[in-house]
């Protein structure tokens, strides 16, 4: 459970509820406004966009609710113990331990080496994976971009129609036109407020968490590709652990570090 979404959502409601104060909650409910502003982006957002990234919305939403997807410091120690496992008895002896592997790219990436197939081939297929996902994440991201950028663009359509409305209801004689001039300056008030709120509250912070989700899966991504084709190349455990390791943050890096001499002893003291 990723509890910074939670968090920042929960902070900017509390905050801009307590900014209005609750007696005047009521003030900013207007149903003309709520039509225009979300009806209208969600129209457009169905306009812009085909069913199958439509469909995928609550997918996304609860990315943005879970935790880290992968765990970068754990993938790199048992790359590290394939390694040691192809060192001794051979690439064919990965087979039984790719089974244990549930991750699907990582588990056809042992697969390609245990094969025996081109290293060359190996990279340009994982990576061609690796790139039609990031497409993906990029497709849906976008999704969340337009919406950021049409809820305002529908708050000032609503604020154009509320003083519309309001200028057209004026009478500058004296007499009549007082009555809707409340209600029409409230709706071309409330739908930029809704405008912002819809961009700045929802949808920019789950573009950002998807980007965020996104640089972890490219990460875990390339360790993996650089992890396999190491093994495949016979290179030491160590010296794997230590490329892996220069692609993560210190604090992984010293987590790792300090399981070191354990590897070492199975791996017979090889350098």
């Amino acid at each position: 459970m990723d509890l910074t979404t939670i968090i920042g959502w929960g902070l900017a409601i509390f905050l801009i509820v307590n900014g209005i104060t609750l007696p005047k909650l009521g003030n900013f409910y207007d149903v003309p406004s709520i039509l225009i502003v979300f009806g209208g982006t969600v129209a457009a957002l169905i306009a812009c966009y085909p069913l199958n990234i439509l469909k995928d919305i609550p997918k996304h939403i609860k990315v943005c609710f879970r935790g880290k997807g992968y765990n970068i410091p754990k993938t790199v120690e048992t790359i590290v113990d394939l390694a040691m496992v192809a060192r001794q008895n051979g690439l064919l002896a990965l087979e039984e331990k790719a089974e244990e592997i549930k991750e699907p790219f990582f588990h056809s990436a042992v697969l390609m080496i245990i094969d025996a197939n081109d290293p060359d081939k190996v990279r340009s297929t994982l990576e061609n994976r690796l790139d039609e996902m990031a497409a993906r994440h990029e497709e849906a991201r976008g999704l969340y971009l337009k919406g950021s950028a049409l809820a305002p663009a529908f708050g000032m359509i609503g604020t154009l129609v509320g003083l519309i409305n309001m200028l057209k209801g004026m009478n500058l004689s004296g007499s009549g036109g007082a009555s809707t001039l409340g209600q029409d300056m409230s709706v071309a008030l409330i739908t930029t407020f809704y405008g912002s709120l819809l961009s700045n509250v929802f949808f920019h912070p789950i573009a950002q968490k998807l980007a965020v989700r996104e640089n972890e899966e490219e990460l875990y991504g390339s360790t993996v590709i650089e992890g396999v084709l190491a093994i495949q190349a016979g290179e030491n455990p160590k010296y794997i652990r230590e490329n892996l390791l220069a692609s993560l943050k210190t604090g992984e890096q010293q987590k790792l570090l300090a399981k070191e001499p354990e590897h070492n002893e199975s791996d017979g003291g090889e350098s």
